[in-house]
């Protein structure tokens, strides 16, 4: 498996020359268990090369508006990378590229078919994961769910906040918390498949999770080609199987 590189902080600690492939892509957490199969596919259709950098959408946004050198930004969210594009900050307004689904996932042995908060009121849940959302997508629309369903104020004690998907999932799987919400493409995941149980979250009770991407204008000084290249990819029917693969929904 590659060692995607997970934090800013390389960059202000070793010159920018540490991104010695082609193409560095910006992506959002909830795309760290794809990214490899994704780039390995396009690296062999196209001979480029490519390194990734994983995060909150919030956080990369926040590095890519001071200077990191990302050439495509992969968002957990459309307002970011729209955020960005007004910014001068993008080629072209960001366009979807999958739609996201948001899960509760547990190790408690508990009956995931009852309504969702009658298992989020059970006692054996004393601590309940999700990434932060003021900078991750997917934990804002998991306090749109608690919300739609009116327990947000009654569950609220015992939420423990990630700073992304990635976190949240590592408290998770190691018990530092008793279930928590995450991305379907978190638990389809082979290494996980046998670890704790899961239940899909009724999408009407949460906004659409439109994942948006844009080439970036750093792209331009770097290697413009390889950025549209690795971009149309992404639209492309080798990178949606993928997409669907790991429980994604590919727009019409």
């Amino acid at each position: 498996m590659k060692k995607w590189i997970t934090t800013i902080l390389l960059i202000f600690i070793f010159p920018v020359s540490v991104f010695a492939k082609d193409l560095t892509v910006a992506a959002a957490a909830n795309l760290q268990v794809l990214m490899d199969e994704l780039v390995t596919t396009f690296e062999k259709e196209s001979g480029a090369t490519v390194d990734v950098v994983i995060g909150s959408s919030g956080s990369l946004t926040a590095q890519i508006a001071n200077g990191a050198p990302f050439d495509v930004f992969m968002s957990a969210d459309m307002s970011y990378p729209q955020a960005l594009f007004k910014k001068g900050l993008a080629t072209e307004e960001p366009k979807v590229y999958v739609y996201g689904l948001l899960v509760f996932w547990t190790s408690k042995s508990l009956d995931l078919s009852r309504p969702l908060g009658d298992v989020l009121e059970d006692p054996s849940l004393k601590k309940i994961a999700l990434a932060n959302p003021k900078t991750a997508p997917y934990g804002r629309q998991t306090v749109n769910a608690l919300k739609s369903l009116n327990i947000y104020l009654h569950v609220r004690p015992k939420l423990v906040y990630g700073e992304n998907i990635t976190q949240a999932n590592q408290f998770i799987l190691s018990g530092a918390a008793d279930g928590g919400f995450t991305s379907k493409s978190s638990v389809v995941d082979d290494s996980v498949k046998d670890k704790g149980r899961w239940v899909e979250i009724d999408a009407s009770l949460y906004e659409p999770i439109a994942q948006g991407v844009v080439v970036l204008a750093a792209a331009g000084k770097h290697n413009p080609q390889i950025a549209e290249a690795f971009y149309r990819f992404l639209f492309s029917g080798s990178a949606a199987g993928i997409f669907k693969k790991y429980g994604y929904r590919i727009p019409a």
